[in-house]
């Protein structure tokens, strides 16, 4: 069996140096600013953006100028969607006029709402229309410039590699590959060693995605793909520590421990209020349900139907947090 590459230790993307080689991977809806602090301070190598539609953002829509926010200390990458040129590229000066140090084009994204635009994955399907769209952003800001996609629209149509190599032609410095199709969605099994295909034809890193939520299937992922670093989405959900666990884990060094009992108590509070002073009251606190469930999901905590509700469901800020303080140390599950 072929061992993770040596060059798994170090990555840089253009003048920006990754901090290990576990990224979290772009989530519209999830990596907001109050999770990607979460995910960096654990020792995240990278923090992507949730995907921003270019076309919006020019225009100033709000929820999307919010997304621009920068996290931290790690290099900002910033996502953008769409499938005009033009706006690719005036949204990728935007985002550098707002702090982004790394522009990454979407061409991953299966959501019926994006593909029928011919954006995300639909790109996959017209590749002299993804290279404008490289050509138009790698040209528009002195930003390294990576992409995002999956092995192609279909398994009658595994084009990533011919995608990648064009891509980095147009000036993509780093590409990360999906293991499904597009067919696909989130469903089967992601495939990872036709990744190493992708590797091969071209000179940039590439990052594997798909189905790796520890460090047994990060290094198999590895393994299978020769990639340079391993990306986490759904693996992360309400485990935002462990991208950093593994990003330390493959470097050979001691992770920072997953947070137990008053700790996770903490964090979680920490998340819900970060969602408040995020969104406003009402949206936080509904936009933050979805954490709370992951969170009860990762801790294997199941709650009788009308406390999961109430929990998951208050509109109360101060209930919210009482129940976390009960439920996630460990109270509740000793009195049941």
């Amino acid at each position: 069996m072929q061992s993770v590459p040596e060059y798994a230790c170090e990555l840089s993307i253009g003048s920006q140096s990754a901090r290990n080689n576990a990224f979290l991977a772009p989530m519209a809806g999830i990596t907001d600013r109050p999770f990607r602090q979460i995910a960096e301070r654990f020792g995240a190598g990278l923090v992507v953006s949730e995907m921003i539609a270019s076309a919006a953002l020019i225009t100033g829509h709000g929820d999307m100028v919010r997304k621009l926010g920068k996290t931290g200390k790690l290099p900002h990458v910033v996502q953008l969607a769409g499938c005009e040129p033009e706006w690719m590229a005036l949204g990728a000066k935007i985002a550098h006029e707002a702090g982004a140090d790394i522009i990454d084009i979407n061409f991953g994204c299966p959501s019926k709402r994006v593909t029928s635009g011919y954006a995300g994955s639909a790109l996959m399907r017209v590749p002299d229309i993804a290279m404008t769209l490289v050509d138009a952003v790698v040209g528009a800001t002195p930003l390294p410039v990576t992409v995002k996609m999956r092995l192609g629209w279909d398994d009658d149509n595994l084009n990533a590699p011919e995608m990648a190599r064009r891509a980095v032609d147009a000036g993509a410095q780093m590409i990360t590959v999906h293991g499904r199709t597009r067919q696909q969605f989130y469903k089967g099994i992601a495939r990872w060693e036709p990744i190493r295909a992708v590797v091969e034809a071209v000179t940039v890193p590439i990052v594997v995605n798909g189905d790796i939520t520890d460090l047994a299937s990060a290094r198999e992922a590895l393994t299978q793909s020769g990639a340079a670093a391993v990306m986490l989405g759904r693996g992360a959900q309400g485990r935002p520590w462990v991208v950093g666990q593994i990003g330390a884990q493959l470097r050979s060094e001691t992770p920072i421990e997953a947070p137990e009992g008053d700790a996770l108590v903490d964090l979680i509070r920490e998340h819900y209020e970060q969602m408040l002073l995020e969104y406003g009251v009402q949206v936080g606190g509904r936009a933050a349900s979805k954490h709370l469930d992951w969170y009860l999901e990762a801790a294997e905590l199941v709650l009788d139907k009308p406390v999961r509700n109430a929990l998951l469901n208050t509109e109360d800020p101060k209930l919210a947090l009482a129940m976390i303080g009960e439920i996630f140390s460990g109270e509740w599950k000793a009195a049941a």
